[in-house]
């Protein structure tokens, strides 16, 4: 493949696709992901959490677990809903008990049951007066900006919508105004049947974008035109921990640190959501930084290839 310039599906947003410059020499190696460490005073295992932080306990899948995850109040928060100035909610997600177990090593039930307490703390965090914004997220391994290695979520909920949501909603509308179709609706059903398709069933879509910003990147999508993961059913849950799962597990084979992130807009109710995953391989530099046109040295074809096999 050569050089290509790619365009976001309806964004203003630029890829350069390089294949070549994967074989430039390094002078300066890259960690991507820390190996599992040893139990230190972890606040996040059994033994460690503070009692005044906890939100919810959830209930354990085996006799062999104290319960299967928590929902704690962040305790360095970014937001308080205590605080008019810095208004919202954050918490993390504790997904094991167990101080070394990744999300990509739990089973296909307890990542149904991690996808329901997201669909738990949605329903909870909605009902908070002002809330607008609820933003699901993950950071995995030190690249990817994880400061503690017992493997946990975080949940940042807000009354700011952020200004790139605002101009993707803008860019959506517009688009639903020309073809009176939603856009991902659309993009889900062209990406399947692409080289990009990664994982698809009865109930989801998963893919490599067609200009993506990151090696390996992948959406995970509902078929059905869903505003959030409460409506999600149980069939739809299931498939997307399968699609879920199975990246996981690839990019974990390839030691790579990575971010996800699911985001939930209360007041705008014909959004289509979905996961984003983007592995933190690929690193940006000033070009990226300076003009905001991504240099992607991995195709998302030959990504896609690799993650669906």
């Amino acid at each position: 493949m050569s050089l290509e310039i790619r365009q976001d599906y309806f964004l203003k947003k630029y890829v350069i696709v390089t294949p070549q410059r994967a074989q430039r020499p390094q002078g300066i190696k890259q960690i991507q992901k820390s190996s599992k460490e040893k139990k230190v005073n972890c606040p996040f295992c059994p033994s460690g959490v503070e009692k005044n932080l906890i939100l919810k306990v959830y209930p354990s899948l085996s006799k062999k677990q104290p319960w299967s995850a928590m929902a704690i109040k962040n305790k360095y928060p970014i937001v308080s809903l205590d605080s008019p100035r810095a208004y919202g909610q954050h918490e993390v997600i504790i997904e094991s008990p167990e101080h070394n177990k990744q999300l990509s090593e739990l089973n296909l039930k307890e990542t149904v049951n991690l996808l329901n307490i997201f669909k738990h703390r949605t329903e909870i965090l909605s009902r908070i007066s002002k809330i607008d914004y609820i933003l699901i997220f993950k950071n995995e391994g030190g690249k990817a900006g994880a400061s503690l290695p017992h493997s946990h979520c975080q949940i940042f909920a807000s009354e700011i919508l952020p200004p790139d949501l605002e101009e993707e909603f803008k860019a959506m509308k517009k688009y639903q105004g020309e073809y009176q179709h939603c856009p991902y609706c659309d993009i889900l059903k062209k990406e399947e049947k692409s080289p990009r398709s990664v994982y698809v069933d009865k109930n989801v879509v998963a893919f490599c974008p067609y200009a993506s910003a990151y090696h390996y990147e992948t959406w995970i999508f509902p078929r059905r035109h869903l505003d959030n993961i409460n409506n999600l059913t149980k069939k739809e849950t299931l498939s997307f921990a399968r699609a879920l799962k199975k990246i996981l597990e690839k990019i974990e084979q390839m030691n790579l640190a990575y971010n996800f992130f699911l985001h939930q807009v209360i007041s705008e109710n014909n959004q289509h959501f979905y996961l984003k995953i983007q592995p933190r391989q690929s690193v940006w530099g000033g070009l990226e930084l300076g003009s905001g046109i991504v240099v992607n040295s991995l195709s998302p074809e030959k990504a896609a290839q690799y993650l669906r096999k």
